[in-house]
């Protein structure tokens, strides 16, 4: 592998263009006070209302430290609630506010105009190829994670 191949290998292209979408998105939500990793809890848990803490951070790809952090600065923004779980008091359901849901439905735009842009520059075969080959990685990679 030459040096300029090692200078711009896949980890390094997919960690630049990560921060890229992400900064445009960051940008983007800061009008209404949530970022983007927020934004990403609060979708999953509305479209899954009352699930615990692991479910929402294996859904998202966050750990469970990073994933309460997220939880307390929603809840504390009030845009859901934390119910004690009916059988285990220990863990506890998670629910959108309809101030959570107010703010996901007037921002889905925003996150669906970053997918339309990226599906402008690369059109539609190269980005569900794309998609194809992101997701692949990511269950190759997961596995080591697992283990």
């Amino acid at each position: 592998m030459s040096e300029q191949d090692r200078l711009m290998s896949i980890g390094f292209l997919l960690g630049v263009t990560h921060r890229k979408l992400a900064a445009s998105l960051h940008h983007r939500l800061k009008a209404y006070d949530i970022t983007p990793e927020q934004w990403s809890v609060l979708y999953h848990v509305i479209h899954e209302e009352g699930m615990i803490q692991k479910s929402i951070a294996e859904q998202t790809y966050k750990d469970k430290p990073t994933v309460t952090r997220i939880l307390h600065q929603l809840e504390h923004k009030g845009w859901i609630v934390r119910q004690a779980d009916a059988v285990d008091r220990r863990s506890y359901r998670i629910y959108s506010t309809e101030q959570g849901r107010k703010l996901i439905a007037q921002t889905t735009a925003i996150e669906e105009s970053i997918t339309d842009e990226v599906m402008h520059c690369l059109g539609e075969k190269e980005h569900e190829h794309l998609k194809q080959m992101l997701l692949k990685l990511n269950d190759y990679f997961g596995q080591d994670m697992e283990s």
